[in-house]
């Protein structure tokens, strides 16, 4: 008689699949499954002056727009962290490109995403004729730039202060280009772009309902989304399909953070720079999924040939060059050839900008803008002064504490990722009632959208200090005032920096929504540029357009310059591992 045998559990554990990739491949299937489906309404036929058709206040269709804005959002992320990688190490990497692109990275960050909609939205239309997907892709285009500059300025400053030891490793092994960015610099930088990424992405929502429902040059054009949804329940004033709203974009920001930011987290972990294991890492349970199932595995063993070949072939395009010292009057020549070509710029801007002021605005008009600038900047000051005094303190301790990171990152993101816009018709009718001035409420409104990266650069530059030099610091008796002096405050210093600037930019951007608010009929208007802005831009004005776009520009790149650069020097010089 046969004796029946069963597979011993080693044999179970070597079975080609497991419970584990069964959900990998169900949930693959049900993501393309929805990209599909969502996806297939950004190629239905548009040509203005047609009407895209209006949105339903009915909750039942909420799902689908979310689903159009979430896609449209991580849409936006992949292109911003293309262009972040690129342009980030480029402007790192190279003397003379750095001098050019980090300026104009500053004049771009400081475009409004109403200035970038009022230039590019006829544009990407024209690009596809006879499709809603050039409206898809200029309300791509704004959710980008309301992602991109945050995340470009992080990875930046992460290449800029590569711990020095490790540099001098990389040229010691003679590492390539395409070797010193993926095995060095990329890691290096992982859990500060990451959490800027997660903070540009909530940045993104805040601007979603202005990319979606679009009214430009007085034209307007409505997206179906989330953010034209709540627009139009705004216009109609009703509460319910805003609470509705509010109950979904809530949904979408959980499911977010449990199915793609807490894995990455889970995963960046590995890059911690670290000479002792880290008290506790932090968990979750798509990433324990992935690493159970073998499915992935086959899969990155099966493209490993193509991976080497590619790394091979990058490497040998990218070989190591010598170092040159460069020679004082070398270097002298090239600082005044490329002094003399700024000047030359800067004299052909100034001389069209008096063109244009004296043929159009007139001085008289570049006063008063100016003046509504001050004021929008007193308010960003506020805003900056406020959110680095209270946020600064809770995110070191939720970088410092894995325990509280895992329970507390989920309620940050949360609040981060929640458009703060969707709460301002309550605001407003909270004015309203109270006889509060829009002219104070309007900082708290520019904060809930622009605090938060103060806070998310404080976590990330908490979690990158090394746990070994925390154990010293305890080991030494450093508490208090005396332990932020010697081990906090130089620590995150860079990261602070970076949150700090891309605060300001955002507040910056924030205030074109958050300086004039309306609920139905009711409009409350600050004085300050934002309104500015936001008033020509409904009615088409394009000479205040242009004078707007120009004077928010200049305050912000001028501040940069003179305040936030000094600080980035010093982070680069003094203030990093």
């Amino acid at each position: 008689m046969l004796k029946r045998t069963f597979p011993s559990p080693e044999a179970l554990r070597r079975f080609p699949f497991g419970l584990a990739d069964v959900a990998v491949i169900l949930g693959t299937l049900l993501l393309l499954a929805l990209i599909g489906r969502i996806g297939a309404g950004t190629f239905v036929s548009f040509q203005p002056p047609d009407v895209v058709p209006g949105v339903d206040l009915d909750p039942r269709n909420l799902p689908y727009y979310a689903g159009r804005s979430t896609l449209r959002m991580f849409i936006a992320l992949f292109f911003s962290t293309v262009f972040t990688l690129i342009y980030g190490y480029v402007a790192a990497n190279s003397r003379r490109a750095e001098r050019v692109m980090i300026p104009l990275l500053d004049i771009l960050q400081s475009v409004p995403v109403l200035g970038f909609l009022s230039i590019t939205v006829t544009g990407f239309i024209a690009l596809f004729p006879g499709r809603l997907l050039g409206l898809e892709a200029a309300s791509i285009f704004a959710i980008f730039t309301s992602q991109v500059w945050n995340m470009t300025f992080s990875f930046y400053q992460s290449l800029r202060t590569v711990p020095q030891d490790l540099a001098e490793a990389a040229a010691l092994y003679q590492l390539s280009g395409w070797q010193r960015f993926t095995k060095l610099e990329v890691p290096s930088a992982t859990i500060g772009l990451l959490w800027n990424a997660m903070m540009s992405f909530g940045g993104g929502w805040f601007f979603v309902t202005a990319s979606e429902a679009i009214s430009v040059l007085n034209q307007e054009y409505t997206l179906p989304g989330v953010g034209s949804y709540v627009a139009a329940a705004i216009a109609d004033e009703n509460l319910a399909a805003l609470g509705w709203a509010i109950l979904a974009i809530a949904v979408v920001i959980v499911l977010v953070d449990q199915l793609f930011w807490r894995p990455l987290i889970a995963w960046s972990d590995k890059f911690r720079l670290e000479q002792s294991a880290a008290a506790e890492a932090p968990e979750s349970w798509v990433y324990d999924l992935l690493k159970a199932a073998r499915i992935p595995r086959l899969v990155g063993n099966a493209l490993t040939p193509a991976r080497e070949a590619l790394n091979r072939s990058l490497s040998a395009l990218t070989r190591p060059k010598p170092v040159r010292p460069v020679e004082p009057a070398q270097q002298a020549r090239a600082d005044r050839l490329y002094n003399l070509i700024l000047l030359i710029i800067i004299g052909v801007l100034v001389a069209w900008a008096l063109h244009f002021i004296v043929t159009t605005v007139g001085l008289g008009e570049v006063v008063t803008a100016f003046g509504l600038g001050v004021l929008t900047l007193l308010r960003v000051t506020a805003l900056l002064i406020f959110a680095t005094l209270i946020w600064t303190p809770i995110g070191v301790a939720i970088g410092f504490n894995p325990k509280l990171s895992r329970m507390l990152q989920p309620v940050v993101q949360f609040l981060a990722s929640f458009p703060a816009n969707f709460i301002f018709p309550f605001a407003t009718l909270f004015f309203i009632r109270t006889n509060i001035s829009i002219e104070w409420g309007s900082i708290l409104l520019m904060a809930l959208g622009a605090q938060w990266y103060i806070l998310f650069n404080s976590i990330a530059g908490a979690q990158t200090i090394p746990t070994d030099l925390r154990e010293m610091a305890s080991d030494v008796g450093l508490t208090g005032w005396k332990r932020w002096e010697k081990l906090i405050i130089p620590g995150i210093f860079s990261a602070w920096v970076t949150g700090g600037l891309t605060a300001s930019g955002g507040a910056w951007n924030a205030s074109i929504v958050s300086e004039i608010v309306s609920w139905g009929q009711s409009t409350l208007t600050a004085t300050g540029l934002g309104a500015y802005i936001a008033d020509a831009t409904a009615v088409g004005d394009w000479p205040r357009i242009t004078l707007g776009i120009g004077m928010m520009s200049l305050f912000v790149v001028g501040i940069n310059r003179v305040f936030w650069r000094r600080l980035y020097l010093l982070a680069e010089t003094k203030y990093h591992l």
